[in-house]
């Protein structure tokens, strides 16, 4: 029987049998002359041939690196040997698989025990060196939990986000900080548990607003005694097990019990718990009766992109969504996507005992048992046809569809701002990596400067900086030595780090690719993947004539004199709408007041500002934590003493208004208001 020959991609897991029966084995046959034929692929292959002659036969983990050490790709087989042999072969690649082989200098193994190990390696290699022809997963924080604390008589109630080290029952994960926060305040009202520091808990002497509010029982002032704070310990962690019903039943009939007895505002205190709870349940919008523990994980693919939409269900209720996209391949289909994803994904995060895709993956039944063998439970990847789990997958797609429709128009509308800045500005070619500069500073005091990024794809927060002054030689308030300093070091550590690669125009350093192999012919996102360089294509410096000056010289006297440069000086009167624009070369210019580059330019001056500020604030609270309160004017250890007595924390303290810090003994409406201004001072 004949037929149609079938393009191979030895980087998806084959059958045992066919690559005994279509693969060479090397070590049984003579050298093979892979360097007789001409070009990079060539001699690609002539290096994946001689490191399969020492592949290992077992399984485990193979990374493909170039001529700089960088790795291309990293893979899991098997049989190591197996899948490198598949790499020699002369023919049957795609494009994808060409370019990278081409590319490949060396090639590095690790063995495994099992294939299982394997795959669970080469997920964390994956996400730790974040090769160029793997799918990425981009968007990677950590997920917020609910706490409710096991290490005091009064446990409290919190968003946790990070390691799982403090005593206590840990419920999630959320999509999103704004999801716990919702379904915190909710729980409050519901269950009454305290939401303060045990500092701030043991320091009171009367009960805090949140129980004027009816957010909290009053446990520290014994508002509530053990048994009944334990009573609402107990039903909390009931309701967030997935124990909803009983516990809204047990309340309705506590209601009906004290509305039988007369007792009308005990009644009342029930009915509005009832009420909270019942807006926990309709504020999470789908909730399944089939569907205890789950996450369903839905793909859609439009214009070579490709969107991830998350669906967490715990308990029976659904505790929020997130839209993630993955940098991929455009010729890599949608289960193979997926199943990369996820491996990924639960690289460093809990995994439930159920999780619905919405395509069959291409090894789903490794990566089940990698996932139990992980978590230590059974773990099911179920693709369902029909049922309440389809429709849940079937909603999961709708919101990927349209996520990735909101995100393909707002890359195509960052593009054109990003052309047309270029025309406004007379730039060589759009920027794919602007890099903004602002400092912000007390008087002098806790100086900082940040630098922000953004490119085609929007603000790249993973790679913001800051940068606490350094220099003994620094004038407290001088803001163009603090520009020197945070452009030295900056582009001092990345000169050291990464040589400038050459600029559009110039020769490179390497002969081009060979047709067919190049990144002329790469898919639009591997070479938006250069972006992620860490060299701007332009300079955004938030100041005037003098802060461009001082960025100049700062460049120049390393060597860099061709880089754009912008200084965005504000109006006469501070207004948006009427920034000046200083370019090296160019008289002073304005831009029109309803340009769409002037407001984009705009926004990101002010969001340097806002993280310079925050770096700024946070820095100057630590100080004040740690010389205590006596850096305020006015305050010394007896005021001191009598503010931590009243408010418990210094938290609480920078909190409170000026009324409340009045009220404290000792403290007049003039150094409660100095108080105040301190910490709520405007930054420069």
């Amino acid at each position: 029987m004949s037929g149609a020959k079938k393009d191979i991609d030895p980087t998806t897991d084959l059958a045992e049998e066919e690559e005994e029966q279509n693969l060479p084995e090397l070590d049984r046959e003579a050298d093979i002359d892979l360097t007789a034929e001409a070009g990079p692929l060539a001699a690609g292959r002539a290096v994946v041939a001689r490191h399969a002659k020492l592949a290992p036969n077992g399984p485990g983990v193979y990374r493909m690196i170039d001529p700089k050490g960088e790795v291309l790709y990293v893979g899991k087989a098997k049989s190591i040997r197996k899948r490198i042999v598949a790499y020699t072969r002369p023919t049957g690649y795609d494009t994808r698989i060409e370019r990278m082989i081409a590319a490949t200098a060396a090639m590095e193994f690790v063995s495994t025990a099992t294939e299982t190990e394997a795959l669970l390696l080469e997920a964390n290699l994956i996400k730790r060196l974040r090769p160029r022809f793997n799918v990425l997963l981009r968007d990677d924080k950590s997920f917020p939990y609910i706490l409710i604390t096991a290490d005091h008589w009064a446990p409290q109630i919190l968003k946790h986000r990070g390691a799982h080290t403090r005593p206590g029952r840990y419920y999630g994960p959320f999509a999103s900080v704004w999801a716990v926060n919702r379904t915190i305040t909710a729980l409050q009202r519901a269950f009454l548990l305290r939401s303060c520091s045990d500092g701030f808990f043991e320091s009171r002497t009367r009960p805090c607003l949140l129980f004027q509010i009816k957010r909290c029982s009053g446990p520290c002032t014994r508002e509530i005694d053990y048994a009944g704070y334990a009573e609402l310990v107990r039903e909390a962690n009931a309701f967030l097990s997935g124990r909803s019903r009983s516990v809204k039943e047990e309340l309705a009939l506590e209601m009906e019990k004290a509305s039988v007895a007369l007792d009308f505002e005990r009644a009342a205190v029930y009915r509005d718990r009832l009420a909270a709870l019942s807006a926990v349940q309709a504020q999470q919008g789908i909730n399944p009766r089939s569907v205890e523990e789950a996450d369903v994980f839905a793909l859609h693919q439009e214009g070579g992109f490709s969107c991830v939409e998350v669906f967490f269900f715990r308990t029976g209720q659904n505790w929020g969504n997130r839209a993630y996209f993955p940098k991929a391949d455009r010729s890599l289909g949608a289960g193979e996507v997926l199943g990369a994803f996820l491996a990924q994904f639960y690289d460093d995060k809990p995994c439930p005992q159920l999780i619905i895709v919405s395509h069959a993956l291409p090894e789903q039944a490794l990566l089940a048992e990698a996932l139990t063998a992980k978590s230590g439970h059974k773990v099911e990847i179920l693709l369902p046809r029909r049922g309440e789990k389809k429709e849940l997958v079937n909603h999961a797609l709708a919101n990927a569809r349209e996520a990735l429709g909101r995100k393909l128009a707002d890359t195509a509308s960052q593009r054109k701002l990003l052309a047309a800045l270029a025309e406004r500005f007379a730039l060589p070619q759009p920027p794919r990596r602007i890099e903004v500069y602002d400092n912000s500073h007390l008087q002098g005091a806790n100086a900082v400067g940040a630098m922000i990024v953004a490119g085609p794809d929007g603000l790249r927060k993973n790679q913001y900086r800051k940068f606490n002054m350094r220099s003994t030689e620094l004038t407290p308030g001088d803001d163009y030595a603090m520009m020197r300093e945070v452009l030295g070091r900056r582009f001092k550590r990345l000169i050291a780090e990464q040589p400038r690669p050459p600029l559009p125009g110039e020769a490179a350093a390497s002969p081009p690719p060979a047709a067919g192999t190049g990144d002329a012919d790469a898919p639009a996102e591997l070479e938006e993947g250069d972006a992620e360089a860490a060299w701007p294509d332009l300079l955004l410096i938030d100041g005037g004539s003098g802060q461009l000056a001082a960025a100049q010289a700062t460049l120049a006297a390393l060597g860099i004199a061709d880089l754009p440069l912008i200084a965005i000086a504000k109006g006469a009167e501070r207004d948006a709408g009427y920034e000046t624009f200083f370019v090296p070369g160019r008289p002073p210019f304005r831009l029109k007041p309803r340009d769409p580059v002037l407001y984009f330019v705009e926004r990101l001056r002010d969001e340097a500002h806002r993280f310079a500020v925050g770096s700024h604030r946070t820095r100057r609270r630590r100080d004040v934590r740690e010389a205590g309160l006596q850096e305020i004017p006015g305050i010394g250890p007896g005021r001191k003493r009598a503010l931590l007595q009243h408010f418990g924390t210094l938290k609480a303290i920078e909190r409170a208004s000026p009324a409340d810090l009045a009220k404290v003994q000792g403290v007049s409406a003039e150094i409660a208001r100095k108080i105040y201004d301190f910490f709520h001072a405007r930054a420069g």
